[in-house]
């Protein structure tokens, strides 16, 4: 599965994006406030979010696109991608004028990975609910406020966060606890 592959309505993918070189793209809490905002706006309207992740430098999506009857002219990958640029670009310009810097906050493409297989999927899900523990940000993946995870672990909080299909994968909150708190093998995973 490419890096560039289109994207396709009705079809799960992984989407992430790094910080152009060696910068950070949230330095403060209001950056990923703003982030996530933006998020809503762009991206909710024609996707289900399943799972996010926002690191300094990076961040994850997991989502599921909408069956959008709208998309007329047949290409679905411009329509969906132009969401995700008007995000991007809306994001950058407002951090560069609050910085006072210039060019390219993020890398040049936004690498994304259809998601096929349920073993995957549930694999994705742990690793980017895991994300902050991996790079040693936090010990605890409860303690990272810039995820779903918390959204999943407060069932009964209302959330923009398309909940029900995921858990659909255990059988209570406490198991999706217990498999975020498991060893999982991300081997067969690449992130080109």
């Amino acid at each position: 599965m490419s890096s560039t592959e289109n994207f396709e309505c009705g079809y799960i993918y992984h989407i992430y994006s790094h910080a152009n070189g060696g910068e950070l793209i949230f330095r403060e809490e209001e950056n990923y406030k703003y982030f996530l905002d933006k998020l809503l706006k762009y991206i909710i309207p024609i996707s289900e979010i399943y799972a996010y992740c926002l690191m300094p430098n990076h961040f994850h999506l997991l989502i599921r696109f909408k069956d959008l009857d709208q998309i007329s002219n047949g290409n679905e990958h411009a329509c969906l991608m132009k969401q995700f640029s008007n995000l991007l670009n809306g994001y950058a310009k407002a951090y560069n004028k609050r910085y006072g810097r210039k060019g390219a906050l993020f890398m040049d493409f936004l690498k994304r990975k259809k998601v096929n297989d349920e073993k995957y999927l549930i694999k994705l899900l742990h690793y980017i609910h895991n994300n902050p523990a991996s790079h040693g940000l936090v010990e605890n993946i409860n303690n990272w406020k810039y995820s779903s995870y918390r959204s999943y672990i407060n069932w009964y909080k209302p959330s923009e966060i398309e909940r029900k299909e995921m858990m659909k994968y255990f059988e209570t909150v406490n198991d999706f606890i217990e498999y975020h708190k498991s060893n999982v093998d991300y081997d067969f995973m690449s992130f080109e």
